[in-house]
C-alpha cells in the first residue's frame, strides 16, 4: 500500500497558501474536486427534486448519492441517513424528539469527555423533562475514560447514553463497545458522536454498538454540513414535528425545509475522493476506504510519532495532554508560564503555521483536566500533512521557547 503525500496535496488548491495546516480537528481543507461538484450540481440545471425534468431529478439524485456515501462511510443503510446543518442541531433536535418520553424516572448518561454538541443539547433536555443526569468521568491522568464509572453510571433507569468516538480536544479514542454494551443490558439508546472519529477512522456503526452515529463531512475533506445514520426501523419509532405538507417517510421527515443539494453532492463527492486516496483492487466503495483509512492511518501516525518526539525533545517546557493509549493524531499542549493564545499568534504570524489555541467546546473536558484558564494548543494532522509542516511546527515552537 502506498501513499503518495506530495501527489496528494496537489488536489487542495488552499495548500498553495503557504500555511501549514493542524486545524483539521476544526475542519479540514477541501479538494478541487469536492469543489466542482458543488459548483456543478449548484449551477445545474437544478430545481426542488421531483422526477418531471432533467433538474429536479438532479436534486433528486443528489440526494440519493449522499444518502448512499454516509452509509458506505459509516456502516449503515442510506435509508437511515438523515442530513443535518451541522452534529449540534441534530444533536439539538433529535434531543427534542426523544425527550417528549422522558419523565422523572428516567436517567440520561453523558460523558466528560465529548464535545458539548453532544452535552448540553441532552442536558437541557433532561432538564426539561425532568429526568436526572449521570455522569461518565474522565480520568485526567491517563485522558481516559473511567469505565467504573460508567458502570456505576449507566443502570435500569438509563434512557439515553450519549458518548464520543474520539475526542476532538486530546484525541482519545474511548471504548465506546464497552459503554454501548452497557447501556444495552438496560435497552437505553447509544448516540455516538464521531465527528472527529470519522476523520480518521473508518467507522462501523454496528461494530461500536452505537445505535445513532453524528459525522461532520467538513472534519473529512466535505463541505459544512452533518449527517445522522441510524437503524430505519429506528428513525420509523421516533416522531419528529413537522409541516403539514411534508412527507412522514423515513429518513426524509426529519429534514426541515428544502436541502442544500450542492453540499450533499459535495459530500458525496468527498467520500469519493478518500476512497480513491490509496487504490487497489477493490471495486466496492465501503473496501476502497477501508484501504484508503489503512494508508491514511499509517501516515498521520507516522507523522504523530515524530511530532510528538519532537515535543518531548523540549522536556517540561511543553506537557502534552493527550496520553491516551489510543488516540487519533491530535495533540493538546500547554506551555507553563506562557498564554497558549499567544503562542497560537506568533507561530501564525512569523511561521504560517495554523495551530489554534482554545477549549473547542470541549468544556467539560478542559474544566476536568484543569487546563490553565480553559484553553489549550492543538495540533491536528490530516492527510494532507507533509513532514515539513511537523518540522515548520516543531521550528516554531523552539522559537517562540526561547524568546
Amino acid at each position: 500500500m502506498t501513499y503518495d503525500v506530495a501527489a496528494l496535496r496537489h488536489h487542495f488548491p488552499s495548500l498553495d497558501s503557504g500555511i501549514a495546516h493542524f486545524d483539521g480537528p476544526g475542519g479540514t481543507q477541501t479538494p478541487a474536486e469536492v469543489g466542482r461538484a458543488v459548483a456543478d450540481t449548484l449551477t445545474g440545471p437544478l430545481s426542488n427534486k421531483g422526477s418531471g425534468i432533467a433538474s429536479e431529478r438532479h436534486a433528486l439524485d443528489s440526494m440519493a448519492a449522499f444518502r448512499q456515501a454516509i452509509a458506505d462511510l459509516v456502516g449503515a443503510e442510506p435509508q437511515g441517513v438523515v442530513h443535518g446543518r451541522s452534529a449540534t442541531s441534530l444533536a439539538y433536535d433529535f434531543a427534542a424528539h426523544l425527550s417528549r418520553d422522558w419523565g422523572p424516572a428516567d436517567e440520561v448518561v453523558l460523558t466528560r469527555l465529548d464535545h458539548d454538541s453532544n452535552i448540553r443539547p441532552w442536558l437541557q433536555a433532561a432538564r426539561r423533562s425532568g429526568s436526572t443526569v449521570r455522569w461518565i468521568d474522565l480520568d485526567p491522568d491517563t485522558g481516559e475514560l473511567d469505565l467504573e464509572s460508567a458502570r456505576l453510571a449507566i443502570g435500569e433507569r438509563t434512557v439515553l447514553v450519549a458518548v464520543t468516538g474520539a475526542s476532538n480536544l486530546l484525541g482519545t479514542i474511548p471504548p465506546v463497545r464497552d459503554v454501548a454494551d452497557l447501556a444495552h443490558a438496560h435497552s437505553a439508546l447509544v448516540w455516538v458522536d464521531a465527528v472527529h472519529l470519522a476523520a480518521h477512522v473508518l467507522v462501523d456503526r454496528a461494530a461500536l454498538g452505537a445505535d445513532v452515529v453524528v459525522c461532520s463531512p467538513y472534519k473529512f475533506l466535505g463541505p459544512h454540513c452533518a449527517a445522522l445514520a441510524a437503524d430505519p426501523a429506528l428513525l420509523a419509532a421516533i416522531v419528529p414535528d413537522r409541516l403539514a405538507p411534508q412527507t412522514d417517510a423515513v429518513p426524509d421527515r426529519f429534514e426541515r425545509g428544502t436541502l442544500p443539494y450542492e453540499l450533499l453532492a459535495g459530500v458525496s463527492a468527498a467520500v469519493d475522493f478518500l476512497a480513491g486516496i490509496a487504490p487497489g483492487k477493490e471495486t466496492g466503495r465501503r473496501e476502497r476506504l477501508a484501504r484508503s483509512y489503512a494508508a491514511i492511518a499509517a501516515h498521520e501516525h507516522a507523522l504523530l510519532d515524530r511530532l510528538e518526539s519532537g515535543l518531548q525533545g523540549f522536556g517540561d517546557r511543553v506537557v502534552s495532554w493527550s496520553k491516551a493509549r489510543e488516540r487519533t493524531p491530535t495533540v493538546c499542549v500547554t506551555l507553563p508560564g506562557r498564554d497558549v493564545r499567544d503562542v497560537y499568534r506568533r507561530l501564525a504570524a512569523d511561521h504560517r503555521v495554523l495551530a489554534p489555541a482554545g477549549d473547542f467546546y470541549a468544556w467539560e473536558a478542559v474544566g476536568r483536566l484543569g487546563l490553565p484558564d480553559r484553553v489549550g494548543l492543538r495540533m491536528g494532522i490530516a492527510p494532507y500533512t507533509d513532514e515539513r509542516d511537523v518540522d515548520r511546527l516543531l521550528t516554531g515552537l523552539a522559537d517562540v521557547l526561547r524568546s
